[in-house]
């Protein structure tokens, strides 16, 4: 393989000289140089445009060749950061453990020297920070963070920092609130928020069987069995709306009876009221407090109330405050499930809210009223208290 030549800038002016002011022709010039006509040609060409410039040398650029090349360079850097910081955002705030480990993790795909220019810490600090043993917090951070994480994704990531405070508490690991809200922004774990919008029942209501506002707002009760609460909500299938009705015992906040149906009728919540009773047993006083829907105020789950014994209330008319029990209920699960879902079908969206019912916020939902207990704990400390 024929190695390429090279030739001085010297021997290149030269050479265009020999053509341009010695008369010398381009043909002849090249066998008498043993140079391809071409090469010549482009050499004259070269010097005529920058007499000043041409042929800087080997390894060497002219000066907007370099300015180009500086250009490029910086380019390149600009667009290095721009990815680092874009990895690494929100990353300002945090410790220096956090940015040293960023670039720990990221110094295969980016030099060191940028990241940590990008992060504002020092290179050498980096180093040093590598074969320095971790502190004792760093470690309790690391086992409190896998904890929360742990805590929020059992919530079906509902949960804040506070009912995740009681949870690593609960596991034995002690710390306080605004640790738990650090770890939770460190590694980007936000509840979904609330809706604003509360739930509007549209149903016709008559008044034949309206009963006066009894519970007035007094949601708690000194034992099980004293006060449910009721109402129903709906949501959106691809097979059409699903229509779920609830009991609340209001003493722990334990949802007693459901029922989910294709239809807005007064068996609907009947039979939520019906599995109450199965489970709790005919209690001997009882009041149960609902909204004035033509459900509720039917002669047939009247008379179902009187049969049993039970004392009926109702909020009054576009109040929707007098039964907030029931209401916070709902928003809770429409927010903290049903909200992220698109259910394909009615059995799909029955499966789901019983799973959130009995498995998560009866079981183990963590309930503010209750002092963070869910309503089965709670139950089950004031039957040992």
């Amino acid at each position: 393989m024929a190695t390429r030549r090279t030739f001085s800038s010297e021997f290149k002016r030269e050479a265009v000289r020999l053509i341009k002011e010695r008369g010398v022709s381009v043909a002849q010039a090249a066998r008498d140089l043993d140079l391809h006509e071409n090469v010549l040609r482009k050499w004259v060409r070269e010097l005529s445009g920058d007499p000043e410039h041409a042929f800087p040398g080997q390894g060497q650029m002219k000066p907007e060749q370099a300015e180009i090349a500086r250009l490029k360079k910086e380019v390149a850097k600009l667009r290095m950061e721009r990815d680092i910081l874009k990895k690494g955002r929100g990353l300002f705030r945090q410790g220096v453990d956090v940015k040293f480990g960023f670039v720990a993790k990221h110094r295969g795909a980016w030099p060191v020297g940028m990241m940590c220019g990008a992060l504002g810490v020092s290179r050498s600090g980096f180093y040093a920070w590598l074969v320095r043993p971790r502190s004792w917090h760093s470690l309790s951070d690391e086992a409190i963070g896998q904890q929360v994480r742990q805590s929020f994704l059992d919530s079906d990531r509902t949960y804040g920092a506070r009912r995740i405070w009681r949870d690593v508490l609960e596991a034995g690991h002690p710390c306080g609130l605004h640790r738990i809200e650090r770890l939770m922004r460190t590694q980007a774990l936000r509840a979904r928020p609330r809706r604003r919008g509360l739930p509007v029942d549209r149903g016709e209501r008559s008044s034949a069987a309206v009963a006066p506002n009894l519970l007035d707002r007094q949601f708690q009760a000194a034992a099980p069995n004293q006060k449910w609460a009721a109402d129903f909500t709906y949501l959106w299938t691809a097979e059409g709306w699903l229509y779920v009705a609830v009991v609340l015992d209001l003493y722990s906040r334990r949802a007693v009876g459901w029922s989910m149906q294709s239809q807005m009728t007064t068996q609907l919540v009947t039979d939520a009221l019906m599995m109450a009773i199965w489970r709790r047993g005919q209690p001997d006083a009882l009041l149960h407090h609902s909204d004035r829907g033509s459900q509720y105020t039917s002669d047939r789950f009247q008379r179902l109330l009187g049969e049993l014994g039970i004392t009926c209330s109702m909020s009054r008319s576009g109040n929707c405050w007098d039964n907030s029990a029931m209401e916070s209920f709902f928003k809770s699960l429409k927010t903290e499930r049903i909200d992220r879902k698109v259910y394909r079908s009615r059995a799909e969206a029955k499966a789901d809210v019983f799973d959130y019912i009995e498995r998560f916020y009866n079981a183990r939902r963590r309930h503010s009223t209750l002092g963070y207990l869910s309503p089965v704990q709670f139950e089950q400390q004031m039957q040992l208290a």
